[in-house]
């Protein structure tokens, strides 16, 4: 990939945001702006980045989340025994081809081993699962983010599909996973209904079932036409059956329906055969779907196998290609970002893609607008990428005489001057602190969940308060108390709302570190990054104090920071730079003069490696080399790939070489796979 590391960290943190806003709209708000295709496109193209610049994965990655946050909700929320995932995607035959051969190679599988695995179509709609106790229905939950979800029990007593008591006899505890959707059928009627009493139109099918069923009042779900169809299963006391396949005909047993279309494929050439077979098949399906899922059949596998990040690698989504549509560019507005980044937006003429109206398509950069030679008027080509995110793709207009956009040089919102740092395509306000639009999403991110999740302090009340004067730093949340006698009697706040308000502040006056680092919006220092470097400093004061070090061209400082898994360069230059500006340190001083947060302690799964250093070599005889890092990994170990003072324990099989006699020469304890593998057994 010809692209510099500067080029690389920048369009990284654009995708990142740009998913974060998609996946908002599209799981917390059932409003989302672009296709199916499209979004799958920006995760793509976040993925291959990511794999291409390893070191530069941001803490906020779209590919270690899952889903959305459950925003606030008139329902109440669920937290899921077992996390709800999502699943990698993929386009081609050739990809497919790959996921069962890194099957293989993960489970050190020899070319003649058959690997069955189930494929079924992928419905298009919300995911929900049902907590079944002793066969009876006792809770229903959407995904969320994967580990909280909303309780929609009272919802789901009104779909026909999903019993109340299963039909046989049922494990003590089963969850049964699917989507509820809505056919395509009762989709149109129900539209038509909406537009003969003036009422709004649903987007799509999928967004009328996610409405429907998150429903504060459940008379509303009742009187829609929802369906499900389960895919999977969570938390489980027994698993009826050794296979994904047999586990699924126990299902439909019980009385939840299935895929008809879900079938066992024993080769690659199966497998990519049943998805043209169902892609043939999805225009006269009665639902809508957007691909077809492949698991790995044996039960024991997918268990050895496990998880990344935010899904399983024993599942696999291969999606169907995108829908186009042309239309007109009617307007070019910029947005100021949290981090005074200036994002052109196309206005469009109203445009169906997909069984989506699409109005607004993000044109990225400057450079993205000079490379398409977009301006106002122009006809241009929309893709949803997996029919989800929108994106232009072509101009066909390029040609006509048209006075070419002039991208400001200055913000819109301050005026301060907006420029493009050396090697970015990312044309960013330099206003900071003083810029209005900055430092109200600064402060909206300070308080967000993954920040210090200050309750009672949305986007809203920041708006109100920085407008009155009374925020403009951090610290000022902390100094709000003193403003007390002027925010009651306001609109909207009485004595108890406001001492809720100041409760929930000083809750918060010894915050865990790291959400405190994440939350002063530093760049490329997202919460997983943030987690990382309080784990190696500790406190904040640790943590400021080699920044500068490094910025002050100290090696010994930056190759500190350095060696943090997950830091690289563009991180440690960040962090330098921040602390570098005599603002910020003014507004990181100010803060903690008003907070204290502890030093950071990170609890880490119970096991005899939990927080060493261990490094496989040699041939490794009863499981792959992954499978083995993943099992360190689990037991809260880091795997390495090599030797040094700071490895705690070499796990060395046949032919170990140069690893085990460097091992030997700095004293590193040094165990065989048998060990090794009662290490695993004893921690559970």
């Amino acid at each position: 990939m010809t692209m510099s590391e500067a080029d690389a960290a920048n369009e990284l943190m654009r995708l990142a945001k740009a998913i974060a806003h998609h996946d908002r709209l599209y799981h917390a708000q059932d409003a989302p702006e672009i296709s199916d295709a499209e979004y799958d496109a920006l995760v793509r193209s976040n993925a291959e980045l990511e794999a291409a610049f390893p070191h530069l994965i941001r803490a906020d990655s779209p590919s270690r989340k899952v889903g959305h946050e459950v925003a606030a909700s008139p329902l109440g929320k669920v937290t899921h025994e077992v996390r709800m995932m999502s699943l990698d995607n993929a386009f081609s035959d050739e990809e497919v081809e790959e996921f069962v051969a890194r099957v293989r190679r993960f489970l050190a599988l020899p070319p003649e081993a058959e690997v069955a695995m189930t494929a079924e179509d992928k419905i298009d709609g919300l995911s929900c699962s049902l907590r079944y106790e002793n066969g009876k229905l006792v809770r229903a939950a959407t995904r969320g983010d994967g580990q909280v979800g909303e309780d929609v029990t009272a919802n789901v007593a009104h779909i026909s599909d999903i019993p109340q008591v299963l039909t046989g006899d049922a494990p003590a505890v089963f969850e049964i996973r699917g989507e509820v959707y809505m056919a395509k059928a009762d989709f149109a009627a129900l539209n038509a209904a909406q537009e003969e009493k003036g009422d709004k139109l649903f987007a799509n099918p999928r967004n009328a079932a996610a409405g429907s069923l998150r429903q504060k009042d459940a008379a509303v779900t009742a009187s829609r036409p929802l369906r499900f169809l389960a895919h999977g299963w969570g938390a489980a006391s027994a698993v009826p059956g050794e296979t994904q396949f047999d586990v699924m005909q126990q299902i439909a047993a019980w009385g939840v329906p299935v895929s008809p279309l879900l079938v066992r494929c024993l080769s690659v050439e199966a497998m990519v055969e049943h998805f043209r077979s169902i892609g043939a098949q999805r225009p006269g399906l009665p639902y809508d779907i957007d691909g077809v899922v492949y698991k790995v059949d044996r039960l024991d596998w997918q268990e050895r196998l496990g998880f990344v990040a935010k899904a399983p690698r024993w599942g696999l989504a291969r999606k169907f290609p995108a829908e186009r549509a042309e239309t007109v560019i009617e307007a070019i507005d910029i947005q100021v970002g949290r981090t005074g980044k200036l994002t052109p937006v196309g206005r469009l003429r109203p445009v169906l893609v997909g069984g989506v109206t699409v109005t607004n398509v993000t044109l990225h950069n400057r450079d993205e607008i000079g490379r398409l030679g977009l301006r106002v008027g122009d006809r241009i080509v929309l893709q949803r990428a997996g029919d989800v995110i929108p994106q232009v793709v072509d101009n066909l207009t390029r040609e006509e005489p048209r006075e070419a956009y002039d991208f400001p040089d200055h913000c819109p919102e301050c005026q301060s001057e907006a420029v493009a740092e050396e090697g970015e395509v990312d044309v960013r306000c330099t206003g900071g602190l003083i810029c209005p639009a900055q430092r109200v999403e600064r402060l909206r991110h300070f308080v967000s969940r993954g920040a210090l999740d200050i309750e009672g302090l949305g986007e809203k009340t920041i708006i109100e308060f920085f407008g009155l004067g009374w925020l403009e730093s951090p610290a000022d949340i902390f100094r709000l108390r003193q403003r007390r006698a002027d925010i009651v009697g306001r609109e909207g706040w009485k004595d108890k709302s406001v001492d809720n308000l100041l409760a929930a502040i000083e809750a918060k006056r010894a915050p865990d570190a790291a959400r405190l680092l994440f939350g002063l919006g530093i760049r490329h220092v997202g919460a997983v990054t943030a987690r990382d470097l309080m784990k190696r400093f500790a406190t904040l004061p640790a943590l400021r104090e080699v920044a500068q070090r490094a910025k002050a061209e100290d090696a010994e400082a930056a190759a500190e920071l350095l060696g943090i898994e997950g830091v690289g360069p563009v991180v440690v230059e960040a962090l330098g730079d921040f602390f570098h500006e005599p603002h910020n340190v003014a507004v990181w001083e100010d803060l903690l003069s008003e907070v204290s947060p502890p030093p950071y302690i990170v609890e880490t799964k119970a096991s005899a490696v939990a927080g060493k250093t261990v490094v496989f070599t040699g041939k490794l005889e009863t499981m792959s080399r992954d499978e083995a890092k993943a099992q360190a990994e689990a037991l809260g170990a880091r795997a390495a790939g090599s030797v040094s003072a700071k490895t705690d324990l070499v796990v060395a099989g046949p032919g170990a070489g140069s690893k085990l006699k460097q091992a030997a020469a700095l004293g590193i304890e040094v165990i065989d796979e048998a060990a090794w593998a009662e290490i695993v057994k004893a921690a559970g």
